[in-house]
């Protein structure tokens, strides 16, 4: 069995983590610990303001710290006697997940869950809600209680 898993710094994130470690898996189980990398977007309230170049070291910076959070998270899998790989990749973080999970084959995607409602759900989008929607395969959303 194949699973992609959401990962970020959240901890929805690590729920979603302390999940699949909670569960029986078949022998084999391949855990793909995925996380995206967005590269941020400037705005300038003046219209003759320069465009400033975003800094490659901040790209590298902000993939280094997802680097070494999936490399976490796939210490803490492999110790539960899974078979992992982390993949840390740059995009929108909806759109990396389910392409992940279609060129893998996965069988299953777990992400966590934020919550969010109203106006911060419309500003911020929902990975969880555009996952479920456009995956090949089966979602599970962990709540964070």
């Amino acid at each position: 069995m194949k699973i992609v898993l959401g990962f970020d710094d959240s901890p929805h994130a690590q729920a979603a983590l302390c999940w699949i470690r909670q569960q029986n898996w078949p022998t084999a189980t391949k855990v793909i610990v995925v996380s995206a990398v967005r590269a941020p977007v400037t705005a300038y309230a003046e219209v003759y303001a320069p465009a400033v170049p975003y800094p490659a070291e901040l790209v590298e910076e902000l993939t280094r710290h997802h680097e070494e959070l999936t490399m976490r998270a796939e210490r803490e899998l492999h110790e539960s006697g899974l078979e992992t790989v982390a993949k840390v990749l740059q995009g929108d973080a909806r759109e990396v997940l389910v392409d992940v999970a279609r060129a893998e084959g996965a069988e299953l995607i777990v992400v966590g869950s934020h919550g969010r409602t109203g106006l911060a759900k419309l500003v911020l989008g929902s990975v969880a809600s555009y996952v479920v929607s456009h995956a090949d395969c089966n979602v599970v959303v962990v709540k964070k209680l």
